[in-house]
């Protein structure tokens, strides 16, 4: 009967060990878990970003009315802005259009001319993406390519189309966007269009080093 005891005992101690154990262990396979998501967290965010986006050549220029918390940049304001010279734009502006024109030639199409008033329609764009944080073709009131084209007074084109990137944490934004628009069949057909004649970079730098650019085509 006392050897039975012990045994019953013995088991009992051995069983709660292993609970222990057990507790333990799952324990230690959550911090594990969040460890490792927590530094998968970090290292996504430490890894440089890039994104596209193009209106192709011909599209139609849909538009519809969203809403938006954040205040609008003034399109009013920014259109009565000076129009930029190639000698006005900024590095990364002057980078991506001779880069464009290489592409170009490389590919038997003309050169395009810098156009100082798209200069200006793009800038516009990149910064009220930047300021107002989305990334896309129509503004948040519904304004797209043509639309805001006309409102910067830009008249009397025949095709309009746009590319659109934002990268955040390289040393060269204006090679990486003309690259990724090269290698993308969308942005790439915008670029080789034999029929476009002008064009223009508009850039925009926000604080936290995000950079937003804009380029746009048109034929007269």
């Amino acid at each position: 009967m006392l050897l039975q005891s012990q045994q019953a005992l013995l088991s009992i101690n051995l069983c709660l060990h292993l609970k222990t154990f057990a507790s333990q262990s799952t324990l230690l396979g959550l911090l594990l878990v969040v460890f490792c998501v927590n530094a998968a967290a970090q290292k996504a965010e430490s890894q440089p970003v890039a994104r596209l986006l193009e209106v192709r050549a011909g599209e139609p220029a849909f538009s519809r009315p969203r809403r938006i918390n954040t205040p609008a940049v003034s399109v009013g304001e920014t259109a009565t802005l000076a129009p930029f010279t190639f000698q006005e734009a900024t590095v990364i502006e002057r980078t991506a259009f001779e880069l464009t024109n290489q592409a170009r030639v490389a590919s038997g199409r003309q050169p395009l001319t810098w156009d100082a008033e798209l200069c200006r329609l793009a800038r516009a764009h990149s910064e009220d993406m930047g300021r107002r944080e989305f990334f896309d073709h129509e503004t948040p009131e519904g304004l797209r390519p043509k639309e805001r084209a006309r409102v910067f007074g830009i008249y009397g084109f025949r095709v309009i189309a746009e590319n659109i990137a934002y990268n955040k944490g390289y040393e060269d934004p204006a090679a990486l966007a003309v690259d990724r628009w090269l290698n993308s069949s969308g942005h790439r057909a915008n670029i080789l269009f034999n029929r476009f004649q002008y064009s223009a970079i508009g850039s925009y730098v926000s604080s936290d080093g995000s950079v937003y650019l804009t380029q746009v085509f048109i034929s007269r």
